[in-house]
C-alpha cells in the first residue's frame, strides 16, 4: 500500500515538471534599501527594544568653558541612554539649574604667577543640586562658585595659598591652605585626595574633618565617618566647617515635599527585614592611604 502511494506521488511530480517550465515562477520580492519587511527604516526605529533612546541631554555635564551663570538641566527619571530605569526612586521634582562649582580652590588665573591671592565673597545662596550652600567669590578678572563654610558672609575676604613654611599659619575660616601649612587639630573641609585634583572629601552640609598629625611629608586626617585618611601634605583643604549645619534637622512634614525634591515613594509591599537591619558593632576600617610610599625590602 505504501509503495503504491509513493509511485503515485512520483508520477504527479513528473507531470508537474513541464508546467513549471512553461510558466516560470517570478523571483521573490526584495524590498528596496532602507526598507525591511515593507516598513520604512524611519518608522521601524520605535519597534526595536534594544535601540538606544537618548532621553536626556548630558551636555550640561560635559561643558568645558566655565561660567557662573546657571546651566539648564533635564530630568533623567533614573533612566540611562537606553531608556531603562537604572536608579529607582527618582522622578519628577521641581525644575533645577546647575551652577558649576570650582572645587579646586588653588586655581590661578591664566598668566598669573603662582602666588597667594585673595578673593571677596559676593553672595552666599542655596544650591538645589547639593546640601551645602554655595558662595560666589570674585578676585582679579574672574568670578566663580565655591562651597561656603559655616560662618561665611558677603563681604568676607578669603585667602588662597600654596606656601608651606616652617611655622604653621594662623588661618581664618574659609581660607584654603595645604595641609602641611595648617596647625594640628584644625577643622577642615573640601579635602583633596591628590594635589591639584580638586576637593572630593568632606563636602556635605555641616561636615568637617580634623587634621590629626603630620608624618614624613604626609598628613593624617580624620573624616566625618571617624575613618583616618593619609594624603600628601601638599593637598589643599578649606579651613572650617561646611555651611548649612542644620540640614539634618529639617522636617519633611508630608509626602509631597519629597516629590518636590524628586524622590519617588517606595512600594507599600511588606518586606521582611534581614540581618542588615540589626545593630552591629564593627571596628573602624584601616586607614585609607593615597600616598605611594616606597616599599622597604629586606637586605640579605
Amino acid at each position: 500500500m505504501a509503495a503504491g502511494l509513493c509511485r503515485a506521488f512520483g508520477a504527479l511530480l513528473l507531470s508537474a515538471a513541464p508546467l513549471r517550465a512553461r510558466f516560470p515562477v517570478p523571483p521573490p520580492f526584495l524590498p528596496p534599501s532602507g526598507v525591511a519587511g515593507g516598513v520604512p527604516a524611519a518608522a521601524r526605529r520605535g519597534l526595536g527594544g534594544s535601540v538606544p533612546r537618548y532621553t536626556t541631554n548630558p551636555l550640561w555635564k560635559c561643558r568645558v568653558k566655565y561660567t557662573v551663570r546657571p546651566v539648564g538641566m533635564k530630568k533623567t527619571g533614573g533612566r540611562d541612554h537606553t531608556g531603562r530605569i537604572r536608579v529607582r526612586g527618582i522622578g519628577g521634582g521641581h525644575k533645577q539649574r546647575y551652577r558649576m562649582i570650582d572645587f579646586q580652590r588653588l586655581r590661578y588665573e591664566e598668566g598669573a604667577p603662582p602666588e597667594p591671592f585673595n578673593e571677596k565673597v559676593i553672595n552666599v545662596r542655596y544650591d538645589p543640586c547639593r546640601s551645602a550652600d554655595i558662595a560666589l567669590v570674585a578676585g582679579g578678572n574672574r568670578k566663580r562658585w565655591i562651597i561656603a563654610t559655616e560662618n561665611m558672609q558677603p563681604g568676607d575676604i578669603i585667602k588662597n595659598s600654596s606656601h608651606i613654611g616652617r611655622m604653621a599659619v594662623l588661618a581664618n575660616e574659609g581660607d584654603a591652605y595645604p595641609l602641611g601649612a595648617l596647625p594640628i587639630g584644625t577643622l577642615i573641609c573640601n579635602l583633596e585626595s591628590h594635589p591639584g585634583k580638586g576637593a572630593q572629601y568632606i563636602r556635605a552640609a555641616g561636615t568637617c574633618g580634623v587634621l590629626l598629625r603630620k608624618v614624613n611629608g604626609t598628613a593624617i586626617v580624620q573624616l566625618p565617618s571617624k575613618r583616618h585618611m593619609q594624603v600628601l601634605e601638599t593637598c589643599v583643604a578649606t579651613v572650617g566647617r561646611v555651611s548649612n549645619v542644620d540640614h539634618n534637622k529639617r522636617v519633611i512634614g508630608k509626602a509631597g515635599r519629597n516629590r518636590w525634591l524628586g524622590k519617588r515613594p517606595h512600594t507599600g509591599l511588606w518586606h521582611r527585614k534581614g540581618g542588615w537591619a540589626g545593630r552591629k558593632i564593627k571596628p573602624l576600617p584601616p586607614m585609607k592611604s593615597y600616598v605611594n610610599l616606597p616599599r622597604v625590602t629586606a637586605q640579605e
